[in-house]
C-alpha cells in the first residue's frame, strides 16, 4: 500500500487525506479507487507483462485526446489526469508503471451483458469513438499489442500447435481439429480484406466487451474505457468482439454447451447501435462483411484455446484440467450457432 501513496503524492496527495480499496473486475491491470478529500479517481497499474512498452499506450491516449480536443463534435473523454511535472503515466522503479482516472460521476460498469438496451448502447458508444477520431493521422498511433487480431497468424500457430503439440491431446482433439480446419475459409476472407482498398485501417478499440463501456443510473452509454488495446485496426475487430461477447446469454467459460445460443434481438441492437455513426463512414462493400466480424472472432478465439490446450496452457493457463479445450469447445460451438443464423441476420 506504500507504494500506491508513493504514487498519489506524484499528483500532489497528500497521504492523510487519501483512502485505497481494490476496484472492478479487470483481469489484466490492478485497479484500485481513490478518495482524495472530496474527490473520487481510479489508479491503475499497468501490466507491463501484456503491455511491454506502456508509454506506447500513454502516446495513443496523449494523441486521441488531442485530436478530441479538436474536433467540433461533442464527445466525452475520460482524460488520465497528470501528474504534477504534466505526466499522464508515471514510471516508478522496481515497481512499474501508474495512470490516474478521475471518477465519472453517476457512472459504472456492466460485467454481463443482460438486455438488447445495454448492447445497443455499448456498439453505439464504440461505433462514436471510431468515428469522432476518424480525422486522426491513422499512421501515428502505436501498436501496443503486435498482431493481436491477426487471424492468420493465430491459425498458422494452430497448424504449428498440430504439429508440436501435445499428441495425447492431438488425439483426443481430432473432431474439434477437423472442425477447425473446415472453416478455415474465414481465413482467406480475411486475407481478402487485409488487400482490398475498401476497407480502411481506422482507430480501433480492439476489446470491445461491455465493461469497457460507462453507463449512466439509465444504463445509457456515456464513454469508452480502457484504451490500452487501441490501435490501428479493422472495423471487423470491433464489431467482431461484440458478437462474440454479447449475443450468447453465457460466456466462453461455459461448459453446458446447450446454453449457447445466438439472440437475435442482441445482434440487431449492435448492428443498430453501431450504424449511428459509422453508417456513412464504412464502405458498400465494409458492410457487406458485417455479419462476417462475428465469425472472424468468434472463429479466432476459438482456434487461440485449442492451439494453447494442445500446446499444454503455456499462455492463457488452466483452472482446471481440460480448461481451454472447454473454451476452445465453447467457442467452435458459439461460432456455429451464428452460421445457422447467417441467412436470417446476414441482411440486417
Amino acid at each position: 500500500m506504500d507504494i500506491l501513496f508513493k504514487v498519489l503524492a506524484n499528483y500532489g496527495f497528500e497521504r492523510e487525506e487519501c483512502s485505497i480499496q481494490e476496484f472492478g473486475s479487470g483481469l489484466i491491470n490492478n485497479t484500485c479507487l481513490v478518495k482524495y478529500k472530496s474527490e473520487v479517481y481510479i489508479l491503475q497499474r499497468v501490466n507491463e507483462k501484456v503491455f511491454r512498452n506502456p508509454f506506447l499506450i500513454a502516446d495513443n491516449i496523449d494523441k486521441i485526446q488531442d485530436c478530441i480536443q479538436r474536433t467540433d463534435i461533442e464527445y466525452y473523454f475520460a482524460a488520465p489526469s497528470r501528474t504534477l511535472d504534466g505526466k499522464s503515466l508515471l514510471f516508478i522503479d522496481d515497481h512499474g508503471y501508474y495512470r490516474l482516472f478521475p471518477f465519472v460521476p453517476g457512472s459504472h460498469t456492466i460485467d454481463v451483458v443482460e438486455t438488447a438496451h445495454q448492447a445497443f448502447e455499448a456498439a453505439k458508444q464504440f461505433g462514436g469513438f471510431t468515428n469522432v477520431l476518424r480525422s486522426i493521422d491513422i499512421d501515428s498511433l502505436n501498436i501496443t499489442l503486435p498482431d493481436f487480431h491477426n487471424l492468420t497468424l493465430r491459425y498458422q500457430q494452430f497448424l504449428t500447435a498440430l504439429e508440436n503439440g501435445n499428441l495425447l491431446r492431438l488425439k483426443e482433439c481430432e473432431t474439434v481439429i477437423q472442425a477447425l480446419k473446415d472453416q478455415e475459409g474465414i481465413v482467406a476472407d480475411f486475407e481478402k480484406i487485409k488487400k482490398n482498398p475498401e476497407f480502411k485501417l481506422r482507430v480501433t478499440h480492439h476489446d470491445t466487451k461491455i465493461s469497457n463501456v460507462l453507463f449512466d443510473e439509465n444504463n445509457n452509454g456515456l464513454c469508452v474505457i480502457d484504451l490500452d488495446t487501441v490501435m490501428p485496426g479493422y472495423f471487423i475487430s470491433d464489431v467482431g468482439d461484440m458478437m462474440r461477447t454479447y449475443l450468447s446469454p453465457v460466456s466462453e467459460e461455459e461448459a453446458d454447451f446447450s446454453k449457447i445460443v445466438i439472440r437475435d434481438d442482441f445482434y440487431k441492437a449492435i448492428v443498430q447501435g453501431y450504424d449511428i455513426f459509422m453508417h456513412d463512414e464504412l464502405s458498400a462493400t465494409e458492410k457487406q462483411y458485417f455479419f462476417y466480424s462475428g465469425k472472424f472472432m468468434i472463429y479466432m478465439q476459438a482456434l487461440r484455446f485449442i492451439t494453447d490446450y494442445l500446446n499444454d496452457d503455456v499462455y492463457y493457463g488452466a483452472k482446471y484440467s481440460g480448461h481451454n479445450f472447454v473454451r476452445g469447445v465453447n467457442q467452435l460451438t458459439l461460432l456455429n450457432r451464428l452460421l445457422e443464423k447467417e441467412e436470417a441476420l446476414s441482411g440486417v
